[in-house]
């Protein structure tokens, strides 16, 4: 058996007979005004942070989530569409995709503004998925892509990458590690499926991601997740995992490499009102302005003493530099 035959046997199992602990999560239930989110749909809750961010859903985007859990998220990504068909769902497991529509029928009756159409679940692989070329606004996966091994996720990745739009974005949630896991975590297949023992570094992630082609990311979030220890693991040191939060935008890649924010922010103090590198970036002065990691590192190589550049905080909101 593959690791991804163990994987789809657990979440078919999962979508069978909901397991509320099988992810943790950090997040709050987002529940906007008007929207009410079944109790059946937040037991089946299988991600590992968020995915939906109303900022990235103005102006009824076309939406495509990918590996649908209960259905959580496709209800609150319809929630900013409303129209038949505004949101597509994909998962390889049959079971969960009909639990979903199970679970839809329940948010119907819960939610007065809700009609089931307004979601199109598709039996589909994310290695191959069942969307046209640059058709996708908004494309979002949650605690899945972290199951794949390298070349699974390169071809993940590169399927979102073809669907989205130019300018769309790939939101996602998944977990992290930056410490080394020996072969047997990695090599386990379960652990893997449980969205354990396939973290990578948050660095490989983001090379991932643009080694496809995705110009600018953002790093929004970065969360205690789970822990990994002798006891209960084959590990002889205790395993951190974290989970982050990143949006990879399909814009062109500069020139001089990608945009990649990581919560970094550039202070003028001078005694000029601004600084201006005639590169684009205006500092006001003592105004902070979120900069993506290339140009802290321009910032900080002019030897300045009049400009402050933070450590990454992992938390971006947009704006800044680029």
């Amino acid at each position: 058996m593959s690791y991804l035959e163990a994987t789809n046997d657990l979440y078919k199992q999962a979508a069978l007979t909901p397991d509320v602990g099988l992810c943790c999560t950090t997040n709050p239930i987002w529940e906007l005004p008007g929207l009410k989110i079944p109790k059946i749909m937040q037991e089946m809750n299988y991600g590992c942070g968020s995915t939906v961010h109303a900022r990235d859903l103005s102006n009824n985007p076309k939406m495509l989530y990918v590996g649908v859990g209960g259905g959580m998220e496709l209800l609150q990504f319809s929630y900013f569409n409303r129209q038949k068909g505004g949101v597509v769902g994909v998962d390889v497991v049959d079971e969960m995709l009909e639990a979903s529509r199970k679970n839809f029928k329940i948010a119907e009756a819960e939610n007065d503004w809700f009609k089931s159409d307004f979601i199109d679940l598709k039996k589909g692989d994310a290695l191959n998925l069942p969307v046209d070329d640059n058709t996708i606004d908004v494309a979002a996966q949650n605690c899945l892509f972290n199951i794949f091994k390298a070349e699974d996720l390169k071809r993940a990745i590169e399927e979102m990458y073809r669907v989205l739009k130019p300018h769309g974005k790939l939101v996602m949630s998944d977990p992290t590690c930056e410490q080394e896991m020996n072969d047997t975590l990695r090599n386990d297949d379960r652990l893997r499926a449980l969205c354990l023992s396939g973290s990578i570094p948050i660095k490989d992630y983001v090379k991932a991601l643009t080694d496809v082609g995705f110009g600018t990311i953002e790093i929004r979030a970065r969360k205690p997740y789970r822990i990994l220890a002798p006891n209960a693991y084959p590990t002889d040191e205790l395993i951190y995992i974290e989970s982050i939060e990143v949006a990879a935008i399909k814009d062109p890649m500069p020139a001089d490499g990608p945009c990649v924010f990581t919560g970094k922010a550039a202070i003028y103090y001078g005694d000029e009102d601004y600084f201006d590198d005639k590169k684009g970036h205006v500092l006001l002065k003592n105004q902070p302005l979120a900069v993506c990691d290339k140009t802290a590192g321009a910032l900080s190589s002019l030897d300045r003493n009049d400009i402050f550049i933070s450590e990454s905080t992992y938390h971006y909101d947009g704006g800044g530099c680029c």
